[in-house]
């Protein structure tokens, strides 16, 4: 399975992106898919994982609220909403998969998409 995660850019403090994760050569739906990210400097941290049919999420603390998880089996794409980005929320983000939606185990990464934050 190969993962293309897209949809990053530059965003002032308080707006929103919307990231995608496409998979090709797998099927998506049989897998608990995560979003990590890596901001300079830091280690890998997790945002955000979601089961295999979507019904079950979970976020880490920095970002809950304000980011959401969600996906669509049909399209084979998961996809996190960020929104009120703030200056911290600035990495390379990742999607993976994982073995649970608290996103342990990951493998399988996706070229990573950068978000910046910046005003």
């Amino acid at each position: 399975v190969q993962l293309q995660a897209s949809g990053g850019g530059l965003v002032q403090p308080g707006g929103s992106l919307r990231l995608s994760c496409v998979a090709s050569g797998g099927t998506l739906s049989d897998y608990c898919m995560g979003w990590f990210r890596q901001a300079p400097g830091k280690e890998r941290e997790f945002v955000a994982g979601i089961g295999w049919r979507g019904g079950r999420i979970q976020y880490s603390d920095s970002v809950k609220g304000r980011f959401t998880a969600s996906r669509d089996n049909d399209k084979n794409t998961v996809y996190l909403q960020m929104n009120n980005l703030k200056l911290e929320d600035t990495a390379i983000y990742y999607c993976a998969i994982v073995s649970d939606y608290s996103g342990s185990n990951p493998s399988y990464w996706g070229q990573g998409t950068q978000v910046t934050v910046s005003s």
